[in-house]
């Protein structure tokens, strides 16, 4: 199945549109929303699309469910974004019980996405792992990770190079866990997004959804100083285990 943009359109746009509205204080938090009627109608837009809309932003922690009230504006909405650096295995579901299982584990020359954030030069050899991360049997995550060429890694972080040289290729844990049990004594920055999207169809084969499923996506960068040093993108599609956004101040 292929998605057009219009079909990409509405609930992203609505997410985008809601967001602007609660930081510009349209929904100051603590305020509750308009009914899903109401709120249809004062946008303009179908229900059904407002619904998965709202899903989304309850997602990703503007949005809480009041038995009897509704939805209600979280007190302090997070920016965009997380930038505390903890495995996306840890985050899934509060620390519950998360399974990493290793999908493809290669080396692959840069993409336009790695050029960009690691600062690859072309035809350098970039380490690739896709993990699909399951919460209670079911597919939570779909994680995307490169690390920088091994010879910025070994000026800039040499313990991650051997760690991940020692990480079997049927390896459990994520390469940002494997980043972070190295780094006991190396300071590491990182910067996030997160954006509404569509699974798509090869992400919602993997991940066992229509290709039209709504999703979050992450994209994050982890530095060692100046030095980028892994890049990743991480798909959430909605009904997954909760993930929570925390923004430094």
């Amino acid at each position: 199945m292929v998605v057009s943009a219009e079909q990409r359109r509405p609930v992203v746009v609505l997410y985008e549109r809601i967001v602007d509205a609660i930081h510009a204080g349209t929904y100051p938090p603590g305020s509750t929303l308009p009914s899903e009627p109401k709120l249809a109608a004062e946008l303009g837009v179908s229900r059904p699309a407002l619904r998965e809309a709202l899903l989304l932003l309850q997602e990703d922690g503007l949005l809480s469910v009041r038995r009897g009230v509704g939805r209600t504006v979280n007190d302090g909405p997070p920016r965009r974004g997380f930038e505390h650096i903890q495995p996306l295995e840890e985050l899934i579901g509060g620390g519950g019980q998360v399974r990493v299982r290793a999908l493809l584990r290669t080396v692959e020359e840069p993409t336009d996405f790695t050029t960009q954030h690691l600062l690859a030069p072309a035809r350098s050899e970039l380490r690739f792992w896709e993990s699909l991360l399951t919460a209670e049997s079911a597919a939570a995550a779909l994680s995307q990770e490169w690390a920088a060429s091994g010879d910025v890694l070994e000026r800039a972080h040499p313990g991650f190079a051997r760690a991940l040289d020692e990480e079997p290729a049927t390896g459990r844990a994520s390469m940002l866990a494997v980043l972070a049990g190295a780094s006991r004594s190396v300071p590491l920055s990182a910067h996030s997004g997160v954006t509404a999207t569509l699974v798509g169809q090869r992400r919602g084969e993997q991940l066992g959804r229509p290709a039209d499923t709504p999703a979050v996506l992450i994209t994050q960068v982890v530095r060692a100083g100046d030095t980028p040093i892994l890049a990743a993108k991480h798909m959430l599609p909605t009904g997954a285990a909760a993930l929570p956004v925390l923004q430094s101040n």
